[in-house]
């Protein structure tokens, strides 16, 4: 019968045993199977509780004058092996066992300690006293959540037995467990959670937390102090783990053998703390994981290489191959399992046989093992799946039997059969890296053979050159295989290849061939292409059927919800600046549209561009070409990551995120969706050499557009909203540099099912009813309609006001044309009209009617116009006022006193002065911070009341106003350092200063691209070459001669100039200057002297 498996298991299987057992030797037949119980099952509390007390019983029943009616041979038996000391030792053994399970140790130790002060109560002595005092004393050292009741439990005894010594040891028992009680407190949060999840039932939930305390436990370990408690205490952690909820828990059986088998490799050498005797076996771990999770290939793998380590037999090592093989659940996950297993098998035979001492035992083991694993997983694969089974994708045993023919055997034939028999399979024949595996194969053969003065390949006769030509055949077959994931790169390789080692003749055939296979594979890329776009497109159209319909319901219900001044944007699902870009728009009137900075209008004014190629936008396309890569090791760096990749095309971006307790996993963006599709070729390759087995996946369907949720939402607030769904890669917010109204963000799920599960919270309710969530998988080619009167032409601009019109009097002009939504005056800061307003009519029909009626109409001798409201294309800030404006104008529908109409004096409102003290300017607000977030965020520092606040991202800040000087300086000092989202820390200044900085720029890209106005040539990057004139014969410094004059240096300090140019002492004064005429005479004059 096989052995029981976990601890329940276990304390079944001998309870059936004990039921039965009548006689001496049934019974010694049941501490055996014990025995072996808690030797499988060494950190169970259930087996050792069950087993104590088994042999207690057997203790007592067996001395004299106890009725369990044993017979009097038996008694004697049994008073020889069941002895006091035995019995109380097997306790202490059962403690030690499991001191450290911090829960629930206390259950063995309180029944253990009951009965050692039974026995003392019966006969008191000194040597006793001692006995339970010391150990109480080791108790209380050790961390458990019954600390308290232990140290009541050893007053009492010392109240008792020792009360001289009472205040002495209790005194010194709080000193040294000090610690105990500070380990524990570190623990208690994850001690209570557990409790509580345990108490409600909810399994799932309990898993969870076992988990999260377990990598928690493991970081513990290895912190510098107390390294040896800490690991005792993860060890019995892992205790409780394994033998209760996570038994079968394939990831932390996996952390539990990692630990043991890097606390062995540190005390070998000499760099671990951790005592010898406190590390488990770990042959004795992995035996114990492969019974509870027998299907686990990496963990059987992991035993036969420790056995190997070990130095165990080959009889040993093949018994534990032959218990994989003969289990039932090796194959539960597919052929994985059954491949990892057979890897380390064979690799074993291979090691073995290569050895240099090896015996010829060993290499004939080794000749017969390998073609015999090869054969049985063949064999498995086909009773598994039929005939559609066609090997290992990763041919792991093929490579280690060419290895093994290769250079033990120097059987170069019959590797390279191997390698033929691999090429008839489309598994492998389809995959390019299994060509350049066998090519790689065939030149180290080449280069191999040729030192040896002999070569697998004929020698060329006409030019006696010897050339790899097998491996030039393995191109010559790959390129003739008409599914080949990446013929490009055999093409590139092969011709390089021909370059370097073939003939004249030879490399002109390869470019004829590589020339045709170009054109069949330009071919085969149209139709795929072709296909792909057939089906996405059938794919998004029904999934904007679906939108529409959703919509469509909706839409009432968001257009009462939603108000003029603060509407949600629901934008096209692109690039944030694609957005605005595609937007051709006129402004309206200069009053709609604060005055900005140069630099904002300039901003204002360009168009955002994603990259430009021809002159002409090319839109970003995240969606549809990018991959996941997990399972990157933990040191990975973006530099590694694009080494990876850099042969697979042109990448636009590296998204790497390290979260902690996990892989770092990179979402890496391509140009291109056709190099996106053959970067998942990448899939199960090595990671760097000899690197982690990485997993490329596409993020097609991965990334979520979404809008419509509260306006001071966060990140965080988004993450909570969608952590049921699945684990987030990423949050992806607008910039609000050309729009500060945006409300959307993409959010990044990890998987498309997790994606999918979000969608289900399309149209949730947010903030009691308030928002419905709008929730839709991103497509860039979709282009939405806006939402609003302004979008709908329902918006009248109107100008030329009176300035003591007040909103109930516009509205009352307006309602002659219809229903009137909204109608808003464009005031100043003191509260003045600007004479501009902004009206909403229910319908684009009562618009165009109130346009023919009152456009031109006269009030108060104001010829008014009215117009539609065009939207603008930039909307560079915003501003966000609290319900007590600053100075406000009464409104009335009339004049009244004191209004600039009536001819009273107006009201008084603040200085520019006033209002300067009272305004100061935020910095370093990141320009995806919306006003509403940024509000919330001074709220919680609390800054004081905020009468306005105005956004400015163009230059990375806000402007705040306050009520009064005082309040505004109190503030900065508030917000000065303030720590937001990201790390980054606000600081504060002048509204000059806000204005003379420029907001930050945002790189999403590491290819370096960027606008081509602003790129310059290569004459503009070259420095301007020196110019370099002849030396002139003759004294340095100013021409001299006919025609020329040397005119005076000015110094700057009023001292004579220096050089030549200053008069000789003694000289005549310079007189005027000469004229050619006035030469010519000297000239002539001279003539006739001579």
């Amino acid at each position: 019968m096989a052995s029981p498996v976990g601890e329940d298991n276990w304390v079944d299987y001998v309870d059936h045993q004990l039921r039965e057992a009548a006689d001496f030797e049934t019974r010694v037949n049941v501490v055996e199977s014990f025995r072996r119980a808690v030797s499988a099952e060494p950190g169970s509390l259930k087996v050792w509780m069950a087993y104590c007390e088994y042999f207690w019983s057997l203790y007592t029943d067996c001395q004299p004058g106890n009725d369990a009616g044993w017979p009097v041979e038996d008694q004697h038996l049994g008073r020889e092996m069941f002895t006091l000391d035995a019995a109380l030792n097997l306790w202490q053994q059962g403690y030690e066992a499991v001191q450290y399970r911090l829960s629930d140790s206390h259950e063995l130790w309180n029944r253990w300690i009951s009965l050692e002060m039974e026995l003392l109560a019966r006969t008191a002595t000194e040597a006793g006293i001692r006995r339970i005092t010391h150990l109480f004393k080791n108790r209380l050292t050790v961390p458990h959540a019954t600390w308290d009741n232990t140290s009541s439990m050893f007053s009492s005894f010392l109240s008792e037995y020792n009360p001289k010594a009472y205040e002495t040891e209790m005194v010194q028992v709080n000193k040294s467990s000090k610690d105990a009680m500070r380990l524990y407190s570190l623990r208690d949060p994850f001690e209570m959670r557990l409790a509580a999840t345990t108490k409600s039932g909810d399994a799932e939930a309990a898993k969870n937390t076992m988990v999260e305390y377990i990598e928690w436990e493991i970081r513990q370990s290895k912190t510098k102090r107390d390294p040896v408690v800490n690991f005792r205490i993860c060890l019995g952690l892992f205790s409780r783990a394994l033998n209760g909820i996570l038994a079968d828990h394939d990831a932390t059986w996996h952390n539990y053998i990692v630990l043991i088998s890097t606390s062995h490799t540190e005390l070998k050498a000499g760099r671990s703390k951790i005592p010898a005797g406190v590390l488990p076996n770990i042959l004795d771990v992995l035996q114990s994981a492969v019974r509870h999770i027998p299907w686990s290939g990496p963990v059987w793998a992991r035993y036969i290489l420790a056995a190997e380590e070990a130095g165990l037999s080959f009889t040993d090592i093949e018994r534990i191959k032959h218990a994989a093989t003969n289990s039932a659940k090796l194959d539960r996950d597919g052929m994985t399992g059954v491949l990892e297993m057979y890897s380390a098998w064979c690799g074993y035979l291979k090691r073995t046989a290569m050895d240099p001492t090896a015996t010829e035992e060993a290499v004939d083991l080794a000749e017969v093992g390998l073609p015999t694993a090869l054969e049985d997983v063949k064999h498995w694969g086909k009773r598994k799946w039929g005939d559609t089974y066609q090997g290992d994708p990763s041919f792991r045993l093929e490579k280690i039997l060419i290895q093994f023919l290769t250079e033990k055997k120097d059987d170069i034939e019959g590797a390279r059969a191997v390698w033929e028999q691999m090429s008839n399979l489309d598994i492998h024949a389809n995959c390019y890296d299994f060509w350049l595996n066998w090519f790689l194969w065939e030149m180290v053969a080449f280069t191999a053979t040729k030192a040896k003065m002999r070569s697998p390949t004929p020698v060329t006769l006409s030019q006696g050159l010897r050339v790899p030509s097998y491996a030039t055949r393995v191109f010559e077959k790959a390129l003739k295989v008409p599914h080949l994931d990446w013929p490009e790169r055999i093409m590139e390789v092969y011709l390089q290849h021909c370059n370097d080692y073939e003939l004249a003749e030879t490399l002109r055939q390869a470019q004829d061939t590589i020339y045709k296979t170009r054109k069949r594979v330009a071919k085969r890329r149209e139709r795929e292409a072709a296909e792909a776009a057939k089906q996405s497109h059938a794919a998004y159209e029904a999934q904007a059927q679906a939108q529409a319909q959703a919509e469509a319901q909706a839409e009432a219900q968001k257009d009462a919800e939603m108000t003029t001044e603060d509407q949600p944007m629901t934008e096209a699902p692109e690039a944030p600046e694609a957005t605005e870009a595609t937007e051709t728009t006129t402004s309206p009137a200069p009053k709609r549209k604060r005055a900005l900075s140069p630099a904002a209008e300039d901003a204002g004014n360009k168009r955002a561009k994603n990259g430009l190629e021809n002159g002409e936008e090319v839109k970003r396309d995240r969606e549809h070409t990018s991959v996941f890569v997990a399972n990157l090791p933990s040191d990975v760096t973006l530099t590694r990551v694009r080494q990876f990749f850099r042969e697979y095309g042109h990448l636009n971006n590296v998204d790497l995120q390290k979260p902690e307790d996990e892989l770092p996993v990179a979402m890496v963006e391509f140009r291109a969706p056709e190099e996106a599709e053959v970067a998942l070729l990448r899939d199960g390759k090595p990671f760097g050499k000899g690197g982690k087995i990485v997993q490329v996946t596409s993020a097609h369907d991965c990334t979520l557009y979404v809008t419509n949720y509260p306006p001071e939402a966060d990140e965080q607030y988004l993450r909570d909203l969608f952590k049921d769904a699945g684990k987030i890669h990423s949050i992806r917010f607008p910039s609000l540099k050309f729009n500060v109204r945006r409300r959307f963000c993409y959010i990044t799920f990890r998987e498309q099912a997790s994606a999918a599960a979000a969608l289900k919270l399309h149209g949730k309710s947010l903030e009691g009813g308030k928002f419905k969530l709008s929730a839709q998988l991103s497509n860039p080619d979709i282009k939405r309609q806006r939402h609003g009167p302004q979008v709908e032409e329902r918006e009248l601009h109107v100008r030329n006001l009176p300035k003591f019109t007040s909103d109930e009097d516009l509205k009352g002009i307006f309602s002659k044309a219809g229903n009137v939504v909204s109608a808003r005056i464009l005031r100043n800061q003191a509260g003045y009209s600007h004479g501009t307003a902004f009206v909403a009519m229910s319908t684009k029909e009562e618009a165009q009617e109130a346009i023919k009626t009152l456009d031109k109409l006269v009030v108060a001798h104001h010829s008014i116009s009215v117009e539609l409201s065009n939207p603008t294309s930039v909307k560079t800030g915003a501003a966000l006022r609290s319900l007590d404006t600053i100075s406000p104008v009464p409104e009335t529908e009339s004049p009244a006193a004191g209004s600039p109409s009536s001819g009273g004096a107006p009201v008084a409102g603040p200085t520019a002065a006033e209002l300067a003290a009272r305004k100061i300017s935020v910095l370093n607000v990141p320009d995806t911070m919306t006003d509403a977030r940024l509000k919330a965020v001074l709220a919680n520092a609390h800054v004081g009341t905020i009468q306005k606040l105005e956004l400015k991202p163009m230059h990375g800040g806000a402007i705040l106003e306050f009520p009064d000087a005082t309040s505004a300086g109190k503030a900065a000092l508030a917000i000065n350092g303030l720590e937001i989202a990201g790390g980054k820390k606000l600081r504060t200044g002048t509204v000059k200063e806000l204005f003379e900085q420029e907001g930050e720029t945002r790189i999403d890209r590491v290819d370096g691209q960027v606008d081509q106005q602003k790129q310059l040539t290569a004459s503009q990057l070259m420095p301007p070459p020196a110019l370099r004139r002849p030396p002139v014969l003759g004294r340095a410094g100013a021409k001299r001669g006919l025609g020329f004059t040397v005119s005076a240096k000015k110094q700057s300090n009023g001292a004579p100039p220096s050089g030549d140019a200053a008069p000789a002492v003694g000289a005549a004064p310079a007189g005027p200057s000469k004229s050619n005429a006035d030469f010519m005479k000297m000239f002539l004059e001279g003539n006739k002297k001579d």
